[in-house]
């Protein structure tokens, strides 16, 4: 697992993280690990946004092939 150091975080975030840790019964750094990992999901929309960027990364002279033609392909070898 790895570590992450936050540094010249204002106190006043320090202090109400640790009220709301023990609000849930656990520790400060229970809290953050949990708060960190709820950030770190993505929102449907930022979802979209990434599945664009790959899309893009495809240059628009190839063409693409339904995903859903390939699986039955492949099924059909079988």
């Amino acid at each position: 697992m790895g570590q992450v150091l936050v540094r010249n975080l204002d106190d006043r975030v320090i202090a109400a993280l640790r009220r709301k840790a023990e609000l849930h019964g656990h520790s400060l750094e229970q809290e953050l690990r949990l708060a960190l990992t709820a950030a770190a999901r993505l929102a449907p929309e930022e979802r979209v946004a990434l599945a664009r960027r790959i899309r893009g990364m495809t240059p628009a002279s190839i063409q693409q092939t339904d995903s859903a033609d390939l699986i039955r392909e492949d099924r059909d070898t079988r």
